[in-house]
């Protein structure tokens, strides 16, 4: 059932990516990082049927992190990116073509490949609360950093900059989703409500959710969408092996095999990414000038 909830959790978040850039490409520059991006963006349909879509992925998620541990599930919502694309293909016509494939055989070969090599399993051995904030600082701290160099930088290194860092988030989103699954199979609704985790977990959706669109609205979805499925199992990953207990093989073969799983599905990842299939998405001299209304796609 890991595999089911989180291939489908996948699914439901590839298509909610794409329908959300098509609808915050065309939003007022001047709202970037701004909450009010997002309430201007509430009066889109086509943003609101993103945003069903990935909030239904969200909730098939838990059922994989309820099911599963973290280092086996966020490779799985990795793959969300394979429908992203099948998605795109039906908006764009074109063809996957020999790029295409070989970055699906790079994704899904390599889920495969960090699965099999690594066998994650969950461990009694729970980090500490020294150890447990220590990543929790380190992920906020690595997100603060990265959105601090995408607004200096600016230009084409913003919307990657910004999406790595709403990747980040949530990562450690999907870590303490499963921490507060844990918290309520344990203590029921009383103690997950007098626990931190659950309020943590919405701030962080908020947050990359800010972020996110602001890099959609800054550029092409092939700018973005790379950069965010890529960093979101990798911090995911190092979440769960840090606090919540999980491990992987380590032996010399396993080792190997992890790294060249992981490489491949950063490489696929990315080679997806830059596809001509994906939407390029509108390109404005003056994004200021285009109101919310536009980005109604017909």
């Amino acid at each position: 059932m890991v595999y089911v909830y989180g291939l489908a959790a996948a699914c439901l978040l590839g298509l909610g990516f794409v329908l959300q850039q098509r609808a915050a490409e065309r939003a007022p520059v001047a709202d970037v990082l701004s909450f009010r991006l997002l309430l201007d963006l509430v009066r889109v349909p086509l943003w609101l049927a993103g945003i069903g879509f990935m909030i239904a992925g969200q909730i098939v998620s838990v059922f994989a992190l309820a099911h599963g541990e973290l280092s086996r599930v966020e490779p799985l919502l990795g793959t969300s990116l394979l429908f992203a694309m099948a998605l795109a293909r039906r908006l764009t016509g074109l063809r996957l073509g020999w790029t295409g494939w070989i970055g699906v055989v790079l994704l899904s070969g390599g889920v495969a490949a960090f699965m099999i090599a690594g066998q994650p399993y969950s461990s009694t051995a729970l980090g500490g609360p020294l150890r447990h904030w220590l990543v929790v600082g380190i992920v906020l701290g690595v997100a603060l950093v990265l959105v601090v160099l995408a607004r200096r930088l600016a230009g084409s290194a913003e919307p990657p900059l910004l999406a790595a860092a709403a990747g980040a988030l949530y990562g450690l989103q999907d870590a303490l989703t499963r921490t507060s699954s844990d918290i309520f199979d344990s203590g029921a609704l009383p103690g997950l409500l007098s626990s931190w985790q659950p309020y943590a977990v919405v701030a962080l959706a908020l947050t990359g959710l800010l972020l996110v669109q602001s890099a959609f609205e800054l550029g092409p979805l092939h700018m973005s969408l790379p950069t965010l499925t890529a960093t979101e199992p990798l911090v995911g990953i190092a979440c769960g092996i840090g606090f919540l207990g999980d491990r992987l093989l380590v032996t010399p073969v396993a080792l190997v095999g992890e790294a060249l799983g992981l490489g491949a599905i950063v490489f696929g990842v990315f080679l997806l990414g830059r596809h001509p299939m994906l939407p390029a998405g509108a390109h404005r001299e003056n994004g200021a000038q285009n109101g919310v209304e536009d980005s109604e796609v017909p």
